[in-house]
């Protein structure tokens, strides 16, 4: 991804060419990070001086985005807490066992974690915190590979690989080399919220920008994506209180 070096602060954008546009619009929201949208024909020194000259502004949204992050509650990781996985809600137990490591697993119906029995809270919260994030990633990525191979097969595409990684501003990134990130934290999310993330990614290996033709295409796919895309609005944020 391309970098806007301001100050000290480095903002990274991706930038999308819109033939039909007649000037260079910046959008900043949590799912797609710093998006820049120029017609065909802009040059590269004219880019830069737009973008310096809204740098003030796109910082500020950054910042607004952060300041509402962190009005999340994060998670204390204590006996009957709930977690989410795939929309639903499984209630935490936390057993303090003669163990000398901490391990967490979904099992009837809970989340059930066992600790060492000296450890204190922080410990304990530090620790399942970290174990909960390598459970999410691990059995997350088998559930968002199993979805993207079935929406490829709809939309006549192959991604180049799929990965879930940290991603604080985006829910998915989909590269000029056809690799796909999708943000881990989105297997906490509905299944149709997940599938929406996919293919959202998928389409962009058809159409780079998003043109009217781009959503058109997800809605080919998803006749609802509109449900999904405003779930994340809304509830988005709440996705954050783990790590």
């Amino acid at each position: 991804m391309p970098i806007l070096q301001y100050g000290t602060t480095e903002i990274q954008y991706c930038c999308f060419v819109q033939r039909e546009r007649k000037d260079i619009k910046i959008a900043v929201d949590l799912v797609n990070g710093v998006v820049v949208y120029t017609p065909d024909q802009v040059g590269e020194d004219r880019l830069n001086q737009v973008l310096h000259q809204k740098a003030p502004w796109i910082t500020r949204k950054l910042e607004e985005l952060n300041e509402v992050k962190t009005a999340v509650a994060p998670k204390e990781f204590v006996s009957g807490e709930k977690l989410p996985y795939l929309g639903r809600q499984y209630r935490l137990k936390v057993l303090k066992e003669p163990v000398k490591r901490a391990s967490i697993q979904l099992k009837q119906g809970r989340f059930i974690a066992e600790v060492p029995q000296t450890w204190t809270q922080n410990q304990i919260e530090e620790t399942l915190k970290s174990k909960l994030i390598a459970w999410y990633r691990d059995h997350g990525h088998k559930k968002v590979q199993q979805r993207a191979n079935y929406y490829q097969s709809l939309l006549g595409v192959t991604a180049q690989s799929l990965q879930l990684k940290t991603q604080d501003k985006r829910w998915g990134t989909c590269t000029s080399n056809g690799d796909i990130y999708i943000n881990w934290r989105i297997v906490m999310a509905p299944m149709h919220v997940v599938d929406y993330v996919i293919v959202h990614e998928l389409a962009h290996l058809l159409v780079p920008e998003h043109s009217e033709k781009f959503w058109q295409l997800v809605k080919s796919i998803l006749p609802e994506y509109e449900t999904s895309k405003e779930w994340l609005r809304v509830h988005g944020m709440e996705l954050h209180n783990i790590g």
